[in-house]
């Protein structure tokens, strides 16, 4: 029985990821979820009291593997420099992914103040991971920084969420450049 329960819940886990990616929080519906899974409309309430608590189990199962992700990938680079670049990088890098695309879509919606404050402990993890390497840089207030250059990954991920002008690849790549060498560009 604990199993089954399991796996129904992973099902609608995985249902509300693809609501979420496929038509933002408008879509993220318990008659939505019902239909995707097969459940009764009422089922899906034995398993979560709101949206919000979907919302929060999402978040409590993805941001943490989303952010291994990022801190993995600078790990795999040797300097301070190239760790930053890793981490905007490989932000980007997720943006297409269905598990960032239902991050993003949650970050845009109404919710209540517990999910609200459980995604932004999840991107003060994040943040965590990048103050090490600004400290190295030399930057006498590595916290606020790091807030700082998260801030261009988010305008760079809402540019390429929203099917900008550019290619991904251009704004990735203009991203770096600022988070590296600020509005001079490479050439500073």
């Amino acid at each position: 029985m604990a199993e089954h329960r399991t796996m129904q819940r992973s099902a609608l886990l995985d249902a509300a990821r693809s609501l979420l990616s496929e038509g933002g929080t408008e879509a993220l519906t318990f008659p939505a979820l019902a239909e995707r899974t097969g459940l009764a409309r009422s089922s899906v309430y034995e398993y979560f009291r709101s949206r919000a608590a979907v919302v929060e189990e999402l978040c409590a199962a993805d941001f943490p593997v989303w952010a291994a992700e990022v801190e993995a990938a600078m790990e795999a680079a040797d300097t301070a420099e190239n760790k930053i670049e890793a981490y905007v990088r490989q932000q980007l890098a997720l943006v297409g992914d269905r598990r960032h695309r239902a991050v993003v879509a949650i970050s845009a919606g109404e919710l209540d103040a517990g999910a609200r404050e459980k995604i932004r402990a999840a991107h003060g993890g994040l943040i965590a991971i990048v103050v090490e390497a600004l400290s190295a840089l030399g930057h006498e207030e590595p916290r606020l920084t790091a807030m700082l250059l998260q801030g261009i990954v988010d305008a760079a991920v809402r540019r390429i969420e929203l099917g900008a002008a550019e290619d991904p690849d251009a704004i990735t790549q203009a991203a770096v450049s600022v988070a590296l060498h600020g509005v001079r560009g490479a050439r500073a």
